[in-house]
C-alpha cells in the first residue's frame, strides 16, 4: 500500500488514467458548497447523506436524482446549465492540481506513457480547468461519464478510455479519490491508486482497504523511490 509499491506500479504501466475533482484537482470543497446553495434556491438544506449517495455518478445520472429526490422543477438540461454557471469562475480561479500532480504529469510525459481523464463531471467544467492549469495537453483522451452508460462504480468510462488509448486494461494504472472510483477502476481491470482527499477523510479506510495503492499526495511516487 505504500508510495514505493505504488511507484513500481506506475514504472510498469503502459497508461495512467486519472478522475478529476478531488484525484488531479482540489475541487470538491466547491462541490459541496455549490449542492448547498443550489439546494438553497429551492428551500431545501443540504441532507447529510448526498456527497456519498452521488459519489461517482455521472453528470447527467446526478441531475437526475436531484430532480427526482427534490422535485426540482427545472428539466435536467436546466439544472445542468445551472451547476456549469456557478462552478466555471470557481474552476478557472479557484481550483488548483493536487500536491505533486504536475510533477506526476511531467513524468508521464517524459517517460511516453499515454494518459487520460475518466470524470464524472461535465465537459465543460473538465475543460475549463484543464485550460487553467493548462495542463489540456497532457492528455491523449479526456472522457466523461455521460459518454457512456454507466457512470462510476460501473467500469465503463475507464474500459472507454482504455479503448481510446489503445491499452488493455490489465497495462493501466488508476488513480481515484472516493470508493465508487476506486470500484469502478479494479472492476475495469486495472491497478488502482487511491489518493488522499480532504473531503474523503472520513472514508480512508474503506479507500485503502479496496484500492491496491495508497498516497497522501503525488510526491509519495517520487520521495519514495
Amino acid at each position: 500500500m505504500s508510495g514505493r509499491a505504488a511507484a513500481l506500479a506506475l514504472r510498469d504501466a503502459d497508461a495512467v488514467l486519472f478522475d478529476l475533482d478531488g484525484t488531479l484537482v482540489d475541487s470538491m470543497w466547491m462541490w459541496k458548497e455549490i449542492d448547498i446553495e443550489y439546494l438553497g434556491r429551492f428551500g431545501y438544506t443540504c441532507p447529510p447523506d448526498l456527497q456519498k449517495i452521488i459519489e461517482g455518478m455521472s453528470f447527467s445520472e446526478t441531475a437526475e436524482y436531484f430532480k427526482s429526490r427534490f422535485q426540482i422543477p427545472d428539466s435536467i438540461d436546466e439544472i445542468k446549465a445551472a451547476w456549469i454557471q456557478m462552478s466555471i469562475e470557481k474552476y478557472r480561479n479557484e481550483v488548483p492540481l493536487k500536491p505533486g500532480a504536475l510533477r506526476l504529469l511531467q513524468y508521464l510525459e517524459r517517460t511516453g506513457k499515454k494518459a487520460g481523464i475518466a470524470t464524472s463531471n461535465g465537459r465543460d467544467m473538465v475543460d475549463a480547468v484543464l485550460e487553467s492549469l493548462q495542463i489540456r495537453p497532457c492528455f491523449q483522451v479526456i472522457a466523461t461519464a455521460c459518454e457512456v452508460a454507466a457512470g462510476k462504480p460501473a467500469p465503463d468510462i475507464y474500459l472507454e478510455v482504455a479503448r481510446r488509448l489503445q491499452t488493455d486494461p490489465s497495462r493501466c494504472m488508476v488513480f481515484e479519490d472516493v470508493p465508487a472510483g476506486i470500484l469502478a477502476g479494479k472492476r475495469a481491470g486495472m491497478r488502482v491508486c487511491a489518493v488522499e482527499d480532504a473531503f474523503s477523510t472520513g472514508m480512508r479506510e474503506e479507500k485503502m482497504e479496496l484500492a491496491d495503492f495508497y498516497i497522501d499526495d503525488y510526491n509519495e511516487l517520487f520521495d519514495a523511490e
